[in-house]
């Protein structure tokens, strides 16, 4: 009773006011499951492909109405009468039926909504949670139950707000609590002094796409690191002991001409430049992470960060990488990261998802999984993969809905198992 009867999908608002799909399936024993999708505002050109249906009348040209059509008419009527519970295989069938490198032909949108859509209606057959089904079904070789800390974007810049800095996102984690739910309050307390602190200072509060604060007028790229030390002594904690800083800078996105374009400092810098340029911030500052540090394909420079940097911090690949295995692989062998950032849509499938972590995980690396920065939905299925997986960190914003639905999945999870579980804390870098 466990083949799939029906699949359907329709056509949503994602929390960036653009669609997004959400894909129902349904089991001939009457377990169903659903799924929608995020996708990036900032995303990496290496990243599998988003099927837009680019009519400029509908939604500027970002409806989704044709991924849903790809999913209704093509692969719905391949997958019916397959048996939910051989996610490989239906991931695979469903790969060989795009044909492509990146899924551009029916969408990495359209594969990942039906994807995660199978694995949520096989778990709730089998009444299980959705992490607990991932764990069994790709047969991970995990034992224990280690929670991931929260890493919060708290101060958004770059393509995530107007007038802010050139570096996309200041976050900060909370790993000095032994309970993930402290943990979580930890930040959240910590970002409502930082949201007192800038009023206070004459800053706005107004947040941006991710829940993070989106001021206006700061000085340099640096300010937002002053203010989160700041925030976090105000809050009661002590810097990088209680509560740390995580840096996304997304170096791609102000690369210009072979060199680092740091518009708010009036700054043209060369990898080198921007290397020494983030050391000094990480001798300064209690900075424990430091992601998409360098442009994605700036292979040559990568290892020299690690180099420098590497024994003492997680230093993430994101673009460089983009949840893909092959790319992965290449870091590994070139030395040019000691972690990585997961996003399910980046690579289209929850089995090619399964097998980037179990990568990472055999090479010593981190996961660290992410949401969107640019249209996120209700789904919570990357929480299920992070504890799945036991990453050390959840990369998710620390207000709006779409965010904090994570963060409350979270704790449900903490719950559920109880003793069975403990939070990454101040080992997230310890693979278990």
């Amino acid at each position: 009773m466990s083949t799939i009867k029906s699949v359907h999908a329709r056509e949503i608002l994602s929390s960036g006011s653009a669609p997004s799909l959400e894909v129902k399936v349904v089991l001939e024993s009457g377990a169903e499951g659903r799924a929608s999708v995020p996708y990036g505002a900032s995303a990496g050109i290496h990243e599998a492909f988003v099927l837009l249906d680019n009519d400029r009348k509908r939604f500027l040209g970002k409806g989704m109405l044709t991924a849903v059509k790809n999913i209704n008419n093509i692969i719905g009527k391949k997958l019916i009468g397959m048996n939910a519970f051989n996610q490989r295989s239906i991931d695979e069938t469903m790969i060989k039926l795009d044909g492509t490198a990146n899924k551009k032909k029916l969408g990495a949108n359209a594969i990942l909504g039906v994807s995660l859509a199978v694995a949520r209606a096989a778990a709730n057959e089998n009444k299980q949670s959705l992490y607990e089904y991932i764990r069994q079904t790709f047969e991970l070789p995990i034992n224990t139950y280690r929670l991931p800390n929260p890493m919060m974007v708290v101060i958004e810049g770059g393509k995530h707000a107007d007038k802010s800095t050139d570096f996309q996102e200041y976050m900060i984690s909370p790993i000095g609590n032994k309970s993930l739910k402290e943990n979580v309050r930890a930040g959240i307390e910590v970002y409502l002094h930082l949201k007192k602190l800038l009023k206070e200072k004459g800053y706005s509060v107004n947040v941006g796409s991710e829940g993070a604060f989106a001021p206006n007028g700061l000085e340099s790229n640096e300010s937002p690191l002053n203010l989160l030390a700041e925030a976090i002594k105000k809050a009661g904690y002590t810097p990088g002991k209680d509560v740390a800083i995580s840096l996304d800078p997304a170096a791609s996105e102000v690369f210009q001409g072979n060199k680092y374009q740091l518009k708010k400092e009036d700054k043209e810098l060369s990898s080198e430049e921007l290397i020494d340029y983030f050391m000094k911030w990480l001798n300064k500052y209690p900075i424990i992470t430091l992601e998409d540090a360098l442009h994605e394909d700036d292979w040559e420079n990568w290892p020299k960060l690690m180099e420098k940097a590497g024994n003492k911090i997680a230093i993430i690949g994101d673009d460089l990488t983009v949840t893909n295995p092959e790319r992965l692989q290449k870091a590994i062998d070139m030395k040019a990261i000691n972690s990585i950032l997961i996003k399910l849509n980046q690579i289209g499938t929850l089995s090619e998802t399964v097998d980037c972590c179990m990568l990472a995980r055999k090479n010593g690396f981190m996961t660290v999984v992410s949401h969107r920065g640019g249209g996120e939905t209700n789904d919570t299925s990357m929480i299920d993969l992070a504890v799945a997986v036991n990453s050390g960190f959840v990369k998710v914003g620390p207000s709006r809905g779409e965010r904090v639905c994570k963060y409350n999945r979270l704790m449900e999870i903490e719950e559920e198992l109880g003793d069975k579980a403990r939070v990454a804390g101040k080992e997230f870098r310890k693979i278990e």
